[in-house]
C-alpha cells in the first residue's frame, strides 16, 4: 500500500506505523468440530513458513508462530494434578514468565488477583514441558518459563459466553 493511499494521521492512528507483513495461514472447521486433522494441517502450514522472522547472525532466532485450538479436555485431565470442572466450565491460559523465581511469583500473584477481581477462580498451575534444543543461542538466555493457568467459571457467569467475555478482560 502506498503512503498516498493511507488516511491522514488522526487520534491514535499514525500512517507511519503501517508496514507489510508476511501473512498468516488459517485452517478451521467452520462447524467447530474437533479434529486431529486440523492440527496436522496447521502444523504443515507452520513447516512451510520457513521465512518466519528475519534471519541474522543467529539463524534459529525469529518472531515465532503458533496454533490456536479448542481446549483438549481429555488431555488436560491426564496431565494435571488437580481436579478440573466439567468441560466448558474452565479455561486455560498459556503464560510466559520470567526465569527469576521471585519475579515469576510476583507475576503469578498478579494474574491470580486479576482472575479473582473478575469473580473467577484459579484452580491450578501446570508447568509446560518444553524442548528448547532448536532455540538459537541468542534467545536461550531470555527463554521464558512456560506455565498454564487453569481458571474455573465463577458464579457471576451464567453461561459459557459470559465466562468467555470475563476471560477476555482478565489480562488487564
Amino acid at each position: 500500500m502506498s503512503q498516498g493511499a493511507l488516511p491522514p494521521k488522526q487520534g491514535l492512528y499514525d500512517p507511519a506505523n503501517e508496514h507489510d507483513a508476511c501473512g498468516v495461514g488459517f485452517v478451521a472447521n467452520i462447524k467447530g468440530a474437533k479434529s486431529h486433522e486440523i492440527i496436522q494441517q496447521g502444523l504443515e502450514i507452520l513447516e512451510r513458513l520457513t521465512h518466519r522472522g528475519a534471519v541474522g547472525a543467529d539463524p534459529k532466532a525469529g518472531d515465532g508462530a503458533g496454533i490456536l485450538f479448542q481446549t483438549p479436555d481429555v488431555f488436560f485431565r491426564t496431565v494435571t494434578d488437580f481436579e478440573l470442572p466439567a468441560e466448558g466450565d474452565y479455561a486455560t491460559g498459556m503464560i510466559f514468565l520470567p526465569q527469576n523465581e521471585a519475579s515469576r511469583d510476583v507475576c503469578e500473584k498478579a494474574i491470580e488477583d486479576l482472575v479473582k477481581a473478575e469473580g473467577q477462580t484459579v484452580i491450578g498451575w501446570r508447568d509446560v514441558p518444553v524442548n528448547n534444543e532448536e532455540l538459537g543461542y541468542s534467545v536461550k538466555p531470555t527463554e521464558p518459563v512456560v506455565r498454564q493457568v487453569f481458571v474455573s467459571r465463577g458464579a457471576n457467569c451464567v453461561d459459557q459466553g459470559a465466562f468467555e467475555r470475563k476471560l477476555f478482560v482478565i489480562p488487564g
